[in-house]
């Protein structure tokens, strides 16, 4: 074997070994100790409390930790460090993902109180019609054209004003 193959094995090799050593848990206990180790901490652990976690799980927990980072930090004591964990492209994406929602429903509020405009427009030149005594014909089933009597126009001049009260302010 070439001795260089050799040195370029051991690095590998040890390199391997350090791996598991990024892959830790640092977190402060109840008596405000600081504690390491390749496992999380116990159930009871605050949030706030947890100073450091592999980067694997960062990846994994990044939703229920932006959940939940708002309420940790603001509940953290002085000494404490704000959780870490939280990435700023996370809290950006989450705030425009908000700000999309919001601006979709204001232009669905605006699109639908378009709509109730002009239909209100529309009822009311359409009751004017009626009103002012002009003749007045539709279309029926068969494709004839047939004028409104007395009664239809009732119909009509009720059905536009029942639309002008729903949709005119």
């Amino acid at each position: 074997m070439h001795p260089g193959y050799v040195a370029i094995c051991g690095v590998a090799l040890i390199a391997s070994l350090c791996t598991p050593a990024a892959a830790q848990w640092k977190w402060r206990d109840k008596n405000n100790q600081v504690q390491y180790s390749d496992l999380p901490p116990p159930a009871g652990v605050p949030e706030a409390s947890i100073l450091q976690r592999p980067a694997a799980v960062n990846r994994r927990a990044l939703p229920t930790l932006a959940a939940s980072a708002a309420p940790a930090a603001s509940a953290a004591p002085a000494g404490l460090a704000a959780p870490k964990g939280v990435e700023p492209e996370l809290e950006a994406k989450l705030r425009k993902e908000e700000q999309d929602k919001a601006a979709k429903a204001k232009a669905e509020s605006e699109k639908l109180a378009a709509q109730k405009a002009d239909n209100c427009s529309r009822a009311r030149n359409n009751l004017r019609g009626l009103t002012d005594g002009l003749r007045v014909a539709r279309v029926n089933d068969k494709g004839e054209r047939e004028f409104l009597d007395d009664k239809a126009r009732a119909e009509e001049v009720g059905r536009n004003q029942a639309t002008i009260n729903a949709d005119c302010n």
